[in-house]
C-alpha cells in the first residue's frame, strides 16, 4: 500500500472508531462531517457498512422509545385534565 492508502485508511479507521465508541457509550454525541477523507478503503467497506446497521437500529430504538414516552405523556394529561381542584394544592410548613 502507498503512504497516502495508509494514512486515508488509518483515518476511516479513527473515524469508525469514533462512531462505534460514541454508538457503544449511547449518549448525545454532537457529529459533523469529516472532510478530506475520500472514499472509504474496500476493506473498511464491511465495517462502514456493519455500523451503519447498528446505528439504524440505535435510532428505531430510539424512536420507539420517543413514542412511548409520548402516550405515556398524552395519558397522564388526560388524568390531570379530569381532575378538578379540591381546596389548597400547597401546604406551607415553615410555620
Amino acid at each position: 500500500m502507498s503512504p497516502d492508502a495508509d494514512r486515508r485508511r488509518a483515518a476511516w479507521e479513527a473515524v469508525l472508531e469514533a462512531l462505534e465508541a460514541d454508538l457503544t457509550a449511547g449518549g448525545d454525541v454532537r457529529w459533523s462531517e469529516p472532510t478530506g477523507l475520500g472514499p472509504v478503503p474496500r476493506e473498511l467497506v464491511g465495517r462502514a457498512s456493519r455500523l451503519l446497521a447498528a446505528q439504524r437500529d440505535r435510532i428505531a430504538a430510539l424512536e420507539g422509545d420517543r413514542r412511548a414516552t409520548l402516550d405515556h405523556l398524552g395519558a397522564l394529561r388526560a388524568v390531570d385534565a379530569t381532575r378538578e381542584p379540591r381546596g389548597s394544592v400547597y401546604l406551607d410548613a415553615s410555620a
